[in-house]
């Protein structure tokens, strides 16, 4: 029934003129995905499809697409030739289409003329079946897509209906619920979110599965209900599409002039899921193939690969061989003629010697076709989706917790797996688990180490070694009091590409298996942050009575040092894109704003326990509405003279120390102030015993941390736990970090954010702006209205190489700039250290804005939102004017764990002799750090560094460097030799490790310097690349691609290795942390970095030399069996006669010699993959003795050659002088060519299994049979020779058999000696180790032999595994 669909919708599709798109083609006058695709010049405009502007609706609606896609290839009637023109794109199908046309010349003719037509026809109609039904699989994908129904709104019925996809149009106003998927790219006008915000999750699209958040126009004029046709008069103006999936401009004009910008956020996405939401309408500006995702959906990777291109090369050798052999019949013919006289026979004397040799070239190309075989293209094609079924279903590339296999993209380059000679790799997600766990911070100069953090991570590290791929509980080093362990589940659905660890994850499974949903990034380890006691400390002076003072003692902390404090705790729970929602609900709404923890009089009451010193004179200036309280003074902090700072601190101790009477004066005074109001109530006595009791708690026990810990802990678990979906784990693991000193993010919209502040509460907090982070800043911004000081506030966050010189010292009184610079100082080396540590470094600051200010920069950035020509630029500018000046708040240390087994897979692609390159975007230590963990840089190892700020400081530099590699290179001269003779491996020998910053790279990479920057990199075992963009991977990959020569594998896990991924030879993703980027532009997809081992040292080294093997033997073949045709034209004048007919000539190739090598090129296995795995140094004696070069290709030709000289002239002298007829001489002739062919593959198969044998038999019990039956029934098949009985008599007769015996023998006897000598006097790498392997393994049986027989007759025990008495035995003989 769905065939006769199929054929209905082709043939309306035909009539209505629609032929469909192509999958894998862009629609038409639309880009391709090569590149982002930016339309300058006509817009787009749209307008209500059933609005009042029907007429401009008409007229600019004509050229839009619909909303069908149409991917398939085909329509009914265009199959066939559309297919056909497809096919014969490939020269060898033209060929063979040539040579069966040349055959109907009667002239030419040297076969029946439709036994040529069958290798082609039949190679033709596999292809096109094949073709048929992906079409069709495609055409039922597209119809289930179409007909998927959405709510749209009906002019007519003032309504929204339900219709097909297919039936949306550009204009159209569509209404969305929760979890349905978005039909088409739509603008969002309306959100049932009262704050105007719409959840999206775009892992359809690009495989992410945390949530992103989308705004509603931001449009007066748009507000206070439901858009529907009768209040939208407005036109869109946009951008043409394009596939440019993180941008969009435009804007929306009113009739009355007014215009109202568009950007990306208020764009929803083509498949991509509406969550959070109850209800959303927009309209359809994008539909159908116009959809950024249609535009971005280019099908399948091509490549060609090295193997293949090199295959090309050789055809053409055999067509000029073919070109050869025909000449020379020709030729012969030619002179046969000219010196024929009185023949016995009947010859055709009119034709001249020359146009007789003329034709029979074109006969001998008919003949001899099978020199340039139509079956080796497709048999390849074969024989890699064998070898990808193979790798696709390798238990070792399977990851458990994600239910992920490989994925095998690219179809063709399977073999190129097994050259790499380069490795270019990211590092984070990459090398390590992107699962970032907050390690340490430091704030106002003062460094929290976190310690009991430390060791928390280090007893799960233990336990995660211990317990591989078993659950475990997750266990810190400290008491349940003092870490709240609440847990989460992390088990998603398949899609979801969270990287979890096997104890996480099954621990968490068994834990809170009822748990509905997680979020990205939640695994215990990043959430369960354990407080440092001191930080907890200083924190707990918000919360308790005692009042800190600013000229306290060392005890205590000063006034500004808590305002930075818990400003650095808000900067963590606010600065990022977070979206929070419960657990235990459906992604639908989010949870209400809670009552303040706190009234507003008890939070002013809190903030009045601040005091600035009593010469605090420099009071900022009073924000209108808002009343003058101590808490405005204390978040006025960064702005130049709004406040005086006390002393310097010392590097370990607070910032003051003024003296204890003034102390105490300003404690009684401050006493007075706090508690007058409550005086007033009658409870003065109580509040003054209180008062006087905490005080002496508080001198007793200065430091109180433990309890204090455990009181913060009791208060977050008092707490309902939420659920963060972060765009990073970055975000996620500080987000996590605030929650552990209760400054908690409780819930985000468009306009607010919901805060909880130690000692305070839930704090509503305005937001005014995000401006997110990119690339080209490097960092992010959000501006807010300060809850207690009512500020305007901007908090930053990111990388310190451009936030340190974004905070400079504040103009004013020496005082303060000699703090700020201490404080700067002090960052400055704990960030150092960080990255000494490997840490992750992300440095956190703020800026105080006057209303003014604000108000001028307002102006500016909305004139930036609103523009559509270069918008990003204005954006761009804007963010940058805002954050100058900012105030250091302090810096964070991430710590991002290695991924499971990366030091040992890097050493062991070292030791098979690929280089790696470390490229990142992270500080020089860090990448050192990351290097000596993973082997890449050793204790012995040289490092050089290549740092500079100019291009003739960078030319001099690289000059420097080599003549120190040069001088170098001659003390390494007797590790190398060491390493040749196998005393040492590559991956342990000293050599140079170049270190180069991103902006020395720039230099470096320039045409005048790059010969040199090449030349040193060449010199050195490994390069690792710091601070460098995407750009410059991409050209770091091209550089070395092109200038070398040499094949190049570039892996990594996020967009921004998108551009190297697809400039490398080969390109792996990994579906880490980051989405599907990578692992959409990518030629393979794994899970852990540890698969590429296996990858590469087996399966890449496998298809290699399985696919080289079988080309090799294809040649061989084909050589082979041609000649036997060749050597006959010189017993039949070149005539262009055979010895065979026709029938098993043409079948010869195609049918009884075909399947073998298949078998061949899929199963055999050269060396095991335990042996692989183990010795890595065979992949690199694999690519120094390669198999298939020209060398090999022409000792393989010269043996051909021998064996159908022996082929055919023993059968020839055998029944020289004898009445044989042409075909009976023909017939021992197949049999021993069938039987030598058959069986050279089985000299060369390393792998002799029950399938190869089978398929052997049956090949050759297939021509055996095949030619009987021929034998027996068929008169006339063959004309003008008649086989009829010629097979039976021959093998009815001893010298049949004989003759094919002997004919074999002497055909293979030379290639068995030339093995045997060989693997003897020059054995392979391959072949020791098989050896060696024999040789162990003989041994340990003989001597398990020798102590059973000497053991027998006393106990009578088994030999066992569980024998304790055989442990010193077998450990001896494995030794």
């Amino acid at each position: 029934m769905e065939q006769l669909h199929w054929v209905q919708h082709r043939c309306r599709q035909l009539l209505e003129g629609n032929s469909g798109q192509g999958w894998y083609s862009a629609p038409d006058g639309l880009p391709n995905k090569s590149s982002p695709h930016r339309v300058s010049g006509k817009r787009r405009t749209v307008f209500a499809r059933h609005g009042p502007h029907q007429q401009e609706f008409e007229a600019v609606s004509k050229s839009y697409k619909g909303n069908a896609i149409h991917t398939t290839k085909y329509s009914l009637l265009t199959f066939i030739p559309m297919n056909l023109f497809q096919q014969f794109h490939r020269v060898a199908n033209l060929y063979f289409l040539f040579l069966a046309l040349l055959n109907w010349v009667p002239a030419i003719e040297a076969f029946q003329k439709e036994i040529t037509m069958i290798p082609l026809l039949v190679v033709l109609a596999v292809i096109a079946i094949k073709d048929a039904l992906e079409d069709y699989r495609r055409y039922l994908f597209d119809k289930t897509v179409n007909n998927n129904v959405v709510a749209v709104f009906c002019g007519k019925e003032k309504a929204y209906i339900d219709q097909c996809w297919k039936d949306v149009r550009v204009g159209d106003f569509v209404r969305l619920s929760c979890n349905e998927i978005i039909p088409a790219d739509m603008l969002l006008l309306y959100s049932s979110d009262p704050h105007g915000v719409c959840y999206i999750e775009t892992a359809n699209l690009d495989g992410e599965t945390n949530l992103k958040q989308r705004q509603v126009v931001l449009d007066p004029q748009l507000q206070g209900g439901e858009v529907t046709l009768e209040n939208f008069h407005s036109r869109i103006e946009c951008e043409n599409p394009n596939n440019d999936l993180s941008r969009f401009r435009g804007y929306i004009e009113h009739p009355n002039g007014v215009r109202v910008g568009l950007h990306n956020s208020n764009l929803l996405l083509r498949s991509c899921t509406i969550r959070n939401t109850e209800t959303v309408v927009g309209i359809v500006v994008y539909a159908g193939h116009e959809t950024k995702a249609m535009m971005n959906n280019s099908g399948p990777r091509y490549k060609r690969s090295q193997l293949e291109k090199r295959l090309n090369t050789d055809v053409l050798w055999c067509v000029f061989l073919l070109i050869i052999m025909c000449l020379t019949a020709a030729i012969g013919h030619g002179l046969w003629l000219k010196n024929l006289k009185d023949p016995i026979y009947e010859v055709d004397g009119e034709t001249s010697p020359a146009l007789a040799g003329f034709t029979i070239f074109w006969t001998m190309i008919i003949v001899l076709q099978v020199l340039i075989p139509i079956s080796l293209y497709v048999s390849i094609e074969i024989v890699k989706l064998g070898q990808i079924y193979f790798i696709h279903n390798d238990l070792a590339l399977y990851n458990e917790q994600l239910d992920s296999r490989i994925q095998c993209r690219a179809l063709n380059i399977t073999e190129d797996l097994g050259q790499i000679q380069y490795l270019f790799s990211d590092k984070t997600g990459t090398l390590t688990e992107n699962k970032m766990v907050f390690r340490r911070c430091s704030i106002y100069g003062v460094e929290y180490p976190h310690e009991e953090n430390g060791r928390r991570l280090e007893v799960y590290e233990a336990e995660k070694n211990e317990a591989t791929g078993r659950s475990v509980t997750l266990k810190s080093g400290c008491s349940r009091k003092s870490l709240s362990c609440r847990s989460l589940s992390c088990n998603r659905s398949s899609v979801s590409l969270h990287t979890l660890t096997a104890e996480s994850e099954v621990e968490d499974q068994l834990s809170n298996h009822n748990q509905p949903r997680t979020s990205a990034f939640c695994s215990r380890v990043t959430k369960d942050v354990v407080p440092d006691p001191e930080l907890v400390r200083k924190l707990s002076w918000l919360c308790s009575p005692v009042l800190p003072l600013s000229g306290s003692s060392s005890g205590t902390s000063s006034s500004l040092e808590l305002t930075y404090i818990t400003d650095f705790f808000l900067a963590l729970a606010i600065c990022n894109s977070v979206v929070v929602s419960l657990p235990s609900q459906p992604r639908l709404v989010l949870p209400k704003e809670r009552t303040p923890l706190k009234s507003l009089e008890e939070i002013k009451l809190i903030f009045q326990r601040f005091s600035f010193s009593p010469f605090s004179a420099f009071s900022p200036p009073q924000i209108r509405g808002s009343p003058r309280t101590i808490a405005t003074r204390l978040f006025s902090v960064g702005k130049t003279g709004s406040f005086t700072l006390p002393a310097p601190l010392d590097s370990t101790t607070d910032m003051s120390e003024p003296s204890r009477d003034s102390n105490l004066e300003i404690s009684s005074l401050k006493r007075k102030l706090d508690f007058s109001s409550r005086l007033e109530g009658g409870d003065a006595g109580q509040m003054d015993r209180e008062t006087e009791d905490d005080i002496q708690d508080s001198r007793k026990n200065p430091d109180g941390a433990q309890q204090d810990v455990e009181d913060l802990a009791r208060e977050v678990d008092s707490d309902e736990e939420l659920l963060y979906e972060a765009e990073s784990p970055d975000e996620a693991a500080l987000v996590h970090a605030a929650q552990a000193y209760s400054c908690t993010l409780r819930r985000r919209s468009a306009e607010s954010l919901l805060v909880d502040l130690p000692g305070i509460g839930s704090l509503a907090v305005q937001l005014l702006h995000i401006l997110p982070f990119d690339s080209d800043r490097k960092r992010m911004s959000v501006v807010v209205r300060h809850p207690l000081s009512g500020q305007v506030v901007v908090y930053t966050k990111g990388a310190d190489s451009v936030m340190m010189d974004l905070t400079k010292t504040p103009k004013g009184a020496e005082q303060v700039q000699e703090i700020y610079s201490h404080i700067r100082e002090q960052t400055q080396q704990h960030l150092d250290s960080y990255a000494r540590d490997g840490l992750r470094t992300l440095c956190i600051a703020r800026k105080v804005l006057e209303e003014e200010e604000y108000e001028v920069w307002l102006k500016r950035q909305l004139l930036a939102e609103s523009s559509i020509e270069n918008r990003e630029e204005l954006l761009l500018d804007s963010a940058q004017r805002l954050e100058t000046n900012l105030t250091l708040l302090g810096t964070t240390g991430i710590v991002d764990r290695l991924q499971e087994e990366a030091p040992e897979t890097i050493e062991a692609l070292q030791r098979a002799g690929i280089k790696v390159w470390v490229l990142t975007g992270d500080k020089k230590e860090t990448a050192i750090n990351i290097a000596y963990a993973c082997k890449i840089l050793r204790p012995n190892d040289q490092l050089l560094t290549a740092s500079c700020d100019s291009k003739d400081a960078c030319a001099a530099l690289l000059e420097e460097l080599k003549l120190e590699v040069q001088r170098g290179d001659a003390g390494l001269t007797e590790q190398a030799a060491a390493e040749n003779h196998g005393e040492s491996s590559s991956g342990t020998v000293a050599g140079f490790i170049l270190v180069i910053d991103g902006c020395t790279l720039d230099w470096a990479l320039q045409e005048e310097l790059k010969g040199d920057f090449l030349e040193l990199s060449c010199r050195c075992k490994a390069v690792i690349c710091c601070r460098s963009t995407p750009l410059q991977k991409s050209h770091v990959v091209q550089l070395i691609r092109d200038q070398l020569g040499v094949m190049t594998l570039a892996v990594g896990d996020g967009a921004n290795d998108v551009s190297m991924i697809q400039m490398a030879d080969v390109g792996i993703g990994i579906s880490g942390q980051e989405g599907m980027q990578a692992v959409m532009s990518s030629d393979f997809a794994i899970s852990r970095f540890k698969h590429l081992r296996k990858l590469l040292l087996v399966h890449g080294h496998w298809c290699y030399a399985r696919l080289a093997n079988m080309m090799l033997y294809f040649i061989y073949k084909n050589v082979m069996y041609v000649n036997l045709l060749f050597w006959y034209q010189f017993f039949c004048g070149f005539s262009g006669s055979v010895m065979t007919n026709s029938w098993v000539l043409i079948l010869f190739n195609l049918l009884f010699t075909s399947v073998p090598p298949l078998i061949y090129g899929i199963l055999d296995q050269e060396t095991p993959a335990e042996t692989l795995m183990e010795l890595p140094e065979l992949y690199r004696a694999s690519q120094t003795s390669k198999v298939y070069v020209p060398r090999v290709v022409l000792i393989t030709i010269s043996d051909a050659f021998y064996q159908s000289l022996v082929c055919f002239f023993v059968p020839y002298f055998a029944f020289r002088g004898s009445d044989i007829g042409e075909l009976s001489f023909g017939s021992p002739i197949n049999a021993s060519a069938l039987l030598i062919i058959l069986l050279h593959q089985v000299m060369e198969s390393h792998t002799l299994t029950w399938i190869h044998v089978l398929v052997l038999v049956l090949s050759g019990a297939s021509y055996f049979g095949f030619v009987l039956v021929f034998s027996l029934l068929c008169v006339t098949c063959s004309p003008p020779t008649n086989p009829f009985g010629v097979e039976t008599l021959q093998m009815s007769q001893p010298i049949f058999y004989i003759v094919c015996a002997l004919t074999t023998v002497m055909a293979l006897l030379p290639r068995l000696l030339f093995r045997a000598l060989h693997n003897t006097f020059q054995p392979s790498a391959a072949l020791k180790s098989a050896q060696t392997d024999m040789v162990h393994s003989e041994r340990y049986r003989r001597r398990m032999q020798r102590w059973n027989v000497s053991h027998s007759r006393v106990n009578r025990l088994p030999v066992g595994a569980d024998n304790p008495g055989l442990e010193p035995i077998t450990a001896s003989a494995v030794s």
